[in-house]
């Protein structure tokens, strides 16, 4: 622990408000909504304004290098927050927060509590602690315990960003060694859930009025590797199942899940027995996120990948054959180092014969304690990077515009979003593929599920027109209508 001489608290005016801004991936966002869930179970209310807040939470990101400057600027702004208000208790939690430790509280002596990614259940317990001694508290945790099924992230209350889709977390960490990845040491060695307990929790989503659910794993599609591994060591002589095409296909028995989605898999661990789970299971989503990274079997091997680009294709082409109109996305570094000419080549051909629906393309950041951060004899120049990145971005957008106009005059079944960021007088949806289509509707509730017929294209999203609604919302929380 570290403490901060000299600070007094006053009275507090309950029911307190908190605020908590998320950076990262989906495994992030779900851990905020159980920070969320812990911090409104102990009385405190959810505001959407740091200016209305008494607790503002952070949950960090370590994976791109702009990290720690993205995070300690919005640290600095609260600064002088706090200096007018006092009492505003500052929350660091997450990737960031695991990998920097008390580094935090040194660089931001503003900082109450900063716990880490294995120990989000003791959120509000941390955040009384600092109130009570009066000083900064720093806990971070080696790993959870996977036995403590109360104090696994998915045990925890949750308040979910929206009413009708949830995100399940299925297993944390990650048994892999990718060199330029700094999950491993911050989220930690794989550990699956109880099947039980997370068809348990889809049930109960699900009767609350989700109807769509995202299957949560850092290595997600290895689901059940190391339950199947401690069966064995107990001398089990069970047969060892393919776990996670069995859960696909036990979420999907949910009454009331009407979608099933899943990320991230690794494609070395992509088996027939999920791509016919997905294929043969009506409510699984035609979606399948299967990272690249990059299209050179020698920057796969030295990025410990565990694949070659033709085995990478064989896959995709099995799971297209057996999935009909199967949308793909990827994502693929640009600049690992010792990328030559030769290798970009590479990637670009495999994006190509990919024809990828679209892709996250990266430029390479080089992550403290990571293998690939110690090769910077191996750099790429960063003006040979940004040419092959625009490169790159103009294979991924000509496929990605040519699948979304094969779509036109299509009907598509769209899941109601909300308006439209760029103009509130338009919708937004989500088809099965994971499609953004905007169209013009009046009264209408989000969570409902329509038909669209498609009139255009882009690169990124589609337009239609509502023809009917199919399904209203089924959540209980209530929203107003949205007028288009």
């Amino acid at each position: 622990m570290v403490a901060r001489p000299g600070r007094t608290l006053s009275t507090v005016t309950e029911p307190r408000r908190f605020f908590v801004r998320t950076f990262g991936c989906q495994m992030n966002e779900h851990d905020s909504e159980r920070i969320a869930g812990l911090l409104e179970a102990d009385g405190l209310i959810a505001t959407t304004t740091v200016d209305d807040a008494d607790v503002v939470v952070l949950n960090t990101c370590c994976i791109r290098e702009n990290a720690d400057n993205k995070l300690y600027g919005t640290l600095g702004h609260l600064k002088s927050v706090k200096d007018r208000r006092p009492d505003l208790q500052i929350m660091v939690g997450g990737c960031l927060a695991q990998k920097d430790r008390e580094t935090v509280v040194e660089r931001a002596g503003h900082v109450d509590v900063v716990f880490g990614t294995h120990n989000v259940h003791r959120a509000a317990e941390l955040l009384h602690e600092s109130r009570e001694a009066g000083r900064s508290i720093v806990e971070i945790l080696e790993e959870t315990v996977a036995e403590d099924h109360d104090t696994f992230p998915s045990a925890l209350p949750v308040r979910r960003e929206v009413p009708w889709a949830g995100w399940v977390t299925i297993q944390i960490g990650c048994d892999n060694s990718c060199a330029f990845c700094i999950v491993p040491a911050v989220r930690g060695k794989e550990i699956s859930r109880p099947f039980g307990d997370i068809v348990h929790e889809v049930a109960e989503a699900a009767a609350e009025g989700v109807t769509e659910v995202t299957l949560l794993g850092q290595n997600v599609n290895s689901y059940g590797r190391d339950l199947a591994l401690a069966e064995r060591q107990r001398g089990s002589d069970t047969k060892v199942r393919p776990m996670f095409a069995e859960l696909l296909r036990a979420v999907g028995a949910v009454e009331g899940i009407r979608r099933i989605r899943y990320t991230s898999p690794h494609p070395k661990d992509l088996r027939p027995e999920t791509i016919a789970a997905m294929a043969e299971t009506p409510e699984m989503c035609e979606h399948l996120h299967l990272p690249l990274q990059s299209g050179s079997d020698r920057v796969l091997a030295a990025m410990h990948r565990g694949y070659t680009a033709e085995r990478y294709l064989e896959r995709l082409a099995a799971a297209r054959a057996a999935i009909p109109d199967l949308a793909v996305t990827t994502d693929i570094i640009v600049g690992f180092p010792g990328e030559t000419d030769d290798d970009f080549e590479r990637t670009l051909e495999v994006a190509a014969a990919a024809a990828y629906d679209s892709a996250y393309t990266f430029i390479f950041s080089p992550r403290p304690g990571t293998e690939a951060a110690e090769r910077v004899d191996q750099l790429v120049a960063p003006e040979v990077v940004a040419e092959r990145f625009e490169r790159l971005k103009i294979v991924i957008d000509r496929s990605g515009l040519a699948r979304h106009e094969a779509r036109v005059g299509r009907i598509e079944e769209v899941l109601v979003e909300g308006p439209s960021r760029k103009d509130p007088a338009v919708l937004t949806g989500r088809t099965r593929q994971n499609k953004l289509v905007h169209f013009r509707a009046e009264r209408v509730r989000p969570g409902t599920y329509g038909t669209v017929q498609i009139t255009s294209a882009a690169p990124h999203h589609l337009r239609g027109e509502l023809l009917e609604i199919t399904a209203p919302a089924r959540h209980k929380t209530r929203l107003p209508l949205l007028v288009g």
